[in-house]
């Protein structure tokens, strides 16, 4: 099979191994990729919205499987394009994709559905908004940006000042642009955070092991919300009482609901779950796979994952039995200094391989480029060291020895990834 993957992050690195280990891969392109992804993946210059030369490329290349990884295409109808086209494509269409797209809708669709979630309001009105976070009088709150944000639209505000700086910043000043012209004011949950991604053929869903990420910046949970700066699996808060729980009130019921709604997910849809004492709820739902949950649950799956994009495409999945490795896996992304605010790009880099790995580990590649046979810095997280052994602790101690041999200036990592609830 000719397979197309449409990306350029770590996310896509650890798809990208993944879809190589079957023996139905015998050509494998990534538009538009990164240095890392080079070396697996022959890669394409074309911008990942850019349905119309995706398509054609497809078609040029006998494509018989796309897989468009990112949040923004599926949005903008990549898969649809493709289907359109007569091409075999993973992931869901526009209108199923709006649940990670929309806040609002997702939010909706929960209460409408019984869903369990956070309490919330939905507002088109700064003034209004601020009136509101005032009356009710309770921090931390939650603001959150309607629409997609590069993960970086949610606002945890500790006061009632921050959250009207939230507000204001994200209605009046256009910190996201359009995607703050509506916003969701909701509770804040209190419990661990499980990441729980899941296959999903439109009728039939199968969740993958579970993971924890850690967001923000610095140690300890300190600093700004990232885009993720490691993770963890499986999330050792996530037991097989809550799984069977989850699996009743959240995840059945948000297929069953997407359904009603004729709006049938196919693809990957990711569950961001809060444990709390009244048990688990929804914080947000990702119509793909998480960056970087990808890089620690992918390395524990057994089964092709080709034969599995293709159960979805063909609404298959019950027929499939899904295997998993047991034991851990974790993942220490290393970032350029400053990020998530300003960073440098273009640095050069050390320690890295012709493939991009060190001993014992595996290096997914997530903002760089190759030129001249060097590996150079081009985005804010550059790299998921990961591992998989058969304890979490032997996993972080084989990840942070391989980050230890990667050298680039102004290198930031956090040195507590598994340590911390």
């Amino acid at each position: 099979m000719n397979i197309l993957m449409i990306g350029s992050g770590g996310r896509e690195h650890a798809l990208i191994r993944k879809l190589l280990e079957s023996p139905k891969c015998t050509k494998l392109y990534c538009a538009p990729g990164n240095g890392g992804i080079s070396r697996d993946a022959e890669t394409v210059n074309i911008g990942v919205m850019d349905k119309e030369a995706m398509v054609k490329f497809a078609k040029e290349n006998a494509i018989d499987l796309a897989f468009v990884a990112p949040d923004d295409p599926l949005a903008a109808g990549m898969v649809d394009a493709f289907e359109e086209a007569g091409i075999r494509a993973f992931g869901p269409n526009a209108n199923a994709a709006i649940i990670e797209a929309s806040k609002v809708f997702s939010k909706n669709l929960m209460k409408k559905y019984n869903i369990p979630t956070a309490k919330y309001e939905v507002f088109d009105n700064a003034d209004k908004a601020i009136e509101y976070v005032k009356s009710e009088n309770t921090a931390p709150v939650v603001v959150k940006a309607d629409g997609l944000a590069l993960g970086k639209g949610v606002i945890i505000a500790q006061t009632i000042d921050e959250a009207v700086s939230a507000i204001k910043s994200i209605m009046e000043d256009r910190q996201f642009g359009d995607s703050g012209n509506n916003i969701v004011i909701e509770e804040f949950l209190t419990g661990p955070e499980v990441s729980v991604l899941a296959f999903t053929d439109g009728k039939c869903v199968k969740p993958m092991v579970s993971s924890k990420d850690h967001k923000r910046a610095y140690d300890n949970d300190e600093g700004l919300n990232t885009g993720g700066m490691g993770t963890i699996s499986p999330n050792p808060y996530y037991t097989d009482e809550i799984a069977d729980v989850c699996m009743e009130t959240i995840f059945k019921p948000t297929i069953e609901a997407m359904n009603k709604e004729g709006r049938p997910f196919k693809g990957c849809l990711y569950f961001g779950l809060m444990i709390t004492p009244n048990g688990p709820k929804v914080i947000e739902y990702n119509a793909r796979f998480g960056d970087p949950e990808a890089q620690v649950v992918l390395p524990r799956l057994k089964t092709d994952l080709v034969d599995i994009c293709e159960a979805v495409i063909d609404e298959k999945l019950a027929d499939i039995d899904i295997e998993w490795y047991d034991g851990a896996a974790a993942c220490v992304v290393m970032a350029s200094g400053g990020y998530p605010v300003s960073y440098k790009k273009g640095i050069e880099m050390f320690g890295l391989d012709d493939n991009g790995q060190v001993e014992g580990a595996t290096v997914y590649h997530a903002g760089t480029k190759y030129e001249n046979g060097k590996f150079y810095t081009s985005g804010g997280r550059v790299l998921g060291v990961t591992a998989r052994a058969e304890t979490l602790d032997e996993a972080l101690e084989k990840a942070y020895s391989a980050v230890d041999k990667i050298k680039f200036e102004g290198a930031h990592f956090r040195h507590d990834i598994g340590k911390t609830k």
